[in-house]
């Protein structure tokens, strides 16, 4: 128990060092808190009426965001299956950054439900046993179960081979390969949840059929390596710690194959409503070309599949694709674009319009937008303290001198023991 005191206290003693630049980001997440308390205090106080949401269309930017960072958080999972599915070296190096980064996405998930349930005494609904827990009726309980589930596997497994490294210790496979394994098909179940969770309304018929799943796993494997790619560089650039070319070639590759398959999802479904329009057609076309007068989207639409067009025709190119001064460029690009079409171009205009044909516009309100800034700097800066500590512990700043001292010493002691064993014999 003392040795894992002593990791505590030595993680978060690494974690309160930094540069400049570090607190300087550091600094910039805690400026966007204010606005996000203010925000926050106005909901709880006043209620959902300060935000743009409706009887008509009641789920927005909120739901919008958690949609996608389930798919950033499931999107971890495409450094842990190479490198552990199929033995890619320069991805078990660095695997356990990729699970502190699905453990900051969970966390933002969770705050975005959060603040779409509109005050937080409501969250006990959402606790099983103890609260009024509509299961399993309701696909959000659902959703919020393997989400916080999926976080616990991250979190044991990442923090356990931390502290094993911590104590230069080997790991104990026996239940820590079958942990990894069951966490890499939970990362498949949470966004197929998430996408059973839209494409079970019948009464919404742009999100009512068969191909939703297919097409939130494939963006959350483009945008998720999207973003770790960034995350890599910019580690490569500011810390000791080197990740290999291979380990960024082989999720750029990643990206390149999702974001197709992403596409031509897309543009299958612009084709089966278009082709022969019906009453079905409805959200759509008012995503695509507005509808009597009502074009808010109209813009966010065509920039989006732009960016991700755009970005897939890049990263076709290998030369580009292995470019890594521009990759973090088109990375950027390709994770806005995939933002946009999963979040606001998919979950809005479903309820536009409305099962009885209501066209109704809807547009965030700047407490909607203080509380995303908000919930997404608490993710960044527990994102940030994570992976600072994990460097620290790969890189060998962070480890228990005592515990790699004793191990070296029984090591060398057994070595020299069949050295005489050998000699006498």
């Amino acid at each position: 128990m003392a040795t894992f005191f002593r990791f505590c206290f030595d993680y978060i003693a690494y974690v309160l060092k930094g540069d400049k630049t570090y607190w300087l980001w550091l600094g910039f997440l805690f400026l966007l808190l204010i606005p996000w308390g203010y925000g926050n205090y106005m909901q709880f106080t006043h209620g959902m009426i300060v935000t743009g949401l409706t009887d008509q269309v009641s789920w927005g930017l909120y739901l919008a965001n958690f949609v996608f960072l389930v798919g950033v958080a499931a999107g971890a999972v495409t450094v842990v299956f190479p490198a552990y599915v199929y033995k890619f070296e320069p991805l078990h190096k660095v695997t356990v950054l990729g699970e502190m980064l699905a453990i900051a996405a969970v966390v933002m998930c969770i705050l975005f439900v959060l603040s779409h349930m509109g005050r937080p005494d409501r969250l006990w609904h959402m606790v099983p046993v103890i609260g009024i827990f509509n299961f399993p009726h309701s696909m959000l309980t659902w959703d919020t179960l393997v989400l916080v589930v999926y976080g616990i596997l991250n979190f044991i497994g990442g923090f356990y081979y931390l502290y094993q490294k911590y104590n230069g210790r080997p790991l104990n496979n026996l239940w820590y390969l079958p942990l990894i394994f069951v966490s890499i098909v939970w990362a498949f179940s949470i966004h197929t949840v998430t996408a059973f969770l839209i494409n079970t309304m019948p009464a919404r018929p742009m999100w009512h059929h068969g191909m939703m799943p297919i097409r939130f796993i494939s963006t959350a494997f483009a945008a998720g390596p999207c973003l770790i790619i960034i995350v890599f560089l910019v580690i490569r650039e500011k810390t000791k710690l080197w990740i290999e070319d291979a380990a960024i070639n082989m999720l750029s590759t990643i990206v390149t194959a999702c974001l197709g398959v992403a596409l031509f999802l897309t543009f299958s479904e612009i084709v089966t409503e278009l082709y022969h329009p019906t009453e079905h057609s409805g959200g759509v076309q008012y995503l695509m070309f507005g509808k009597h007068g009502l074009n808010n989207l109209v813009p966010w639409f065509w920039t989006s599949l732009a960016a991700l067009v755009i970005g897939f025709c890049l990263l076709l190119v290998p030369s580009i694709r292995k470019n890594h001064d521009n990759l973090p460029y088109i990375c950027t690009m390709v994770f806005f674009g995939i933002w946009v079409e999963k979040g606001m171009g998919l979950l809005i205009p479903g309820s536009i319009p409305t099962p009885i044909g209501e066209f109704t516009q809807y547009s965030p309100t700047l407490i909607e937008i203080f509380n995303c800034l908000g919930n997404w700097a608490v993710g960044f800066i527990i994102l940030t303290i994570l992976l600072k500590g994990a460097i620290g512990v790969l890189v060998g700043d962070i480890k228990n001198t005592e515990a790699i001292t004793e191990e070296n010493t029984e090591k060398s002691t057994e070595a020299t023991g069949e050295l005489a064993t050998g000699g006498a014999s």
